[in-house]
């Protein structure tokens, strides 16, 4: 095991003393700031991307080659930080803490330490890792207008104002796989420049929200609905993916439930836990974006693009569309078209 010491000023800090320790390399553009790494420490990248206001994203796709752990210390640079987990794991503690705790897939934890405190971030050996890492510097943070921390739940607003480091914060969170479609759509942003990073930016607020929303819930107490296990909805998901992937096949709840070994129940209600859905809502759901999307994006017409996404009633289609996009298929396309015309 490899204990490495950062003691930054920034979040670019951090990534450059990593780069350092590792022997990796930095590359920038258009803001967006990547190591790569191919050596005997590590495999894959860590990325750093600042926004305004003293957010910022840190978000590791990359796999060590040796057990590492991460002392960051809070004196010079210390934000809070909103970690989520989308593969692999691992394990964090506080200096105060003597024993540390570990992070599993899809899994969450926020934590902000003393001015004096080193935060520990312990790193497994062959793992492939994806953690999104959201930052922010609460100083600057609390100047952006539209920032109303009052708004917040007792706890996160006394860390949101806490300017002066005094105090620590950790809180450990349970599945979210709602969050790893957020953070997995960062990856799937092809877009370049500016508009990349705006992109981004939108994502990296919706994530932040949704860290929010779950240290609302479990501070309130709501739990897991207790028919359905933390496997359970891992299934489920795996089930949702499979639909996004292949919204056209025809699926039905009773080839599902057999197919993955859930009930039908545990299917229904762990589809409205996760989406607030009913399963064929959520297939109807997906259909519509996919349908919305090869509208804008091709050159199919309508006829072939209900049929493309799995329904087989033009009429039914259009009937739903417009209850969803306020807007018929036919209409939506004729906007398309002439926008591309101007």
């Amino acid at each position: 095991m490899i204990e490495i010491l950062l003691s930054p000023t920034s979040t670019r800090d951090i990534l450059t003393q990593i780069s350092d320790h590792l022997d990796g390399h930095i590359e920038e553009r258009w803001g967006e700031y990547t190591m790569t790494i191919d050596n005997a420490n590590a495999l894959g990248k860590i990325t750093y991307i600042p926004f305004d206001w003293g957010v910022n994203l840190l978000d590791f796709d990359i796999k060590f080659h040796k057990e590492f752990i991460l002392k960051i210390e809070a004196e010079k640079y210390n934000p809070i930080r909103f970690i989520y987990n989308l593969k692999g794991s691992f394990a964090h503690r506080l200096e105060a803490q003597k024993v540390e705790r570990k992070t599993q897939q899809f899994q969450s934890v926020i934590f902000a330490n003393k001015s004096d405190g080193i935060n520990y971030l312990h790193f497994p050996k062959n793992e492939k890792l994806q953690i999104n890492f959201i930052q922010i510097t609460r100083k600057e943070f609390l100047k952006k207008r539209t920032t109303d921390v009052s708004t917040l739940n007792k706890k996160l607003y006394e860390v949101f104002v806490d300017t002066d480091y005094e105090n620590r914060f950790l809180h450990y969170g349970e599945l979210n796989l709602k969050m790893a479609d957020d953070v997995k759509s960062i990856r799937n942003i092809k877009t370049k420049g500016m508009l990349r990073i705006l992109k981004i930016e939108a994502k990296i607020y919706e994530i932040l929200s949704l860290h929010i929303q779950q240290h609302n819930r479990q501070n309130s107490g709501e739990k897991l609905p207790k028919s359905i296990s933390k496997q359970d909805l891992k299934t489920i998901k795996k089930i949702c993916n499979l639909i996004e992937k292949e919204p056209s096949k025809q699926y039905s709840l009773d080839q599902l439930s057999i197919e993955y070994g859930l009930s039908q129940a545990k299917l229904q209600n762990g589809f409205k836990f996760l989406y607030k859905r009913t399963v064929t809502e959520f297939i109807r759901h997906i259909r519509l974006e996919q349908a919305r999307n090869l509208i804008k994006t091709t050159d199919l017409n309508i006829s072939q693009v209900v049929y493309t996404i799995g329904f087989t009633s033009r009429s039914y289609f259009s009937k739903i569309f417009k209850e969803k996009f306020n807007i018929s298929p036919n209409e939506f396309k004729k906007q398309i078209v002439s926008k591309v015309e101007i």
